[in-house]
């Protein structure tokens, strides 16, 4: 049988679907209530379990770390697992607030445009025909404009 030298580090994916989130979700609630038990321990006692591996072959289960040392890096590493959920769930809700605030304004500078156009149609009711050219040209007689549009005509121009 292959023995590892070293330690050998696999991990487990749980996909966005209803399934894997229950499934995400008891374990957690199953690790909040065995504080002494890690997600390793948890994979591993249902890798022994699946593969109806005999009781005498198991490993005894670690009833308590063995030092103070081995108690403290424990404890550091829940820390540092507790640590990497939360900067994840932070950037990921500052991603879809930003996407958000995306959308929203492509919305308005949508808008904005429409009323653009509009006014510039109101503007010359006297014309035959009315050309639809996508680019904006500003009229020959200058005007009063309002100065929201007009700082927002410029975030238009970039877009």
């Amino acid at each position: 049988m292959f023995q590892w030298s070293k330690k050998v580090v696999k991990s487990v994916t749980f996909n966005p679907g209803l399934a894997d989130e229950s499934l995400l979700a008891q374990v957690e609630s199953y690790l909040e209530k065995q504080p002494d038990k890690t997600f390793s321990d948890l994979c591993k006692e249902a890798l022994w379990q699946s593969l109806c591996v005999p009781e005498s072959v198991r490993p005894a289960p670690k009833t308590e770390a063995t030092t103070p040392i081995e108690q403290q890096i424990g404890e550091l590493q829940r820390q540092v697992a507790g640590l990497e959920e939360r900067f994840f769930a932070k950037g990921s809700n500052r991603l879809e607030a930003m996407e958000h605030h995306l959308l929203q304004l492509s919305q308005q500078v949508a808008q904005l445009a429409i009323v653009v156009n509009e006014r510039s149609i109101i503007q010359y009711p006297n014309q035959t025909e009315v050309v639809t050219n996508t680019s904006y040209t500003a009229p020959a007689p200058p005007q009063e404009v309002d100065p929201v549009i007009s700082r927002l005509s410029q975030f238009l121009d970039d877009f």
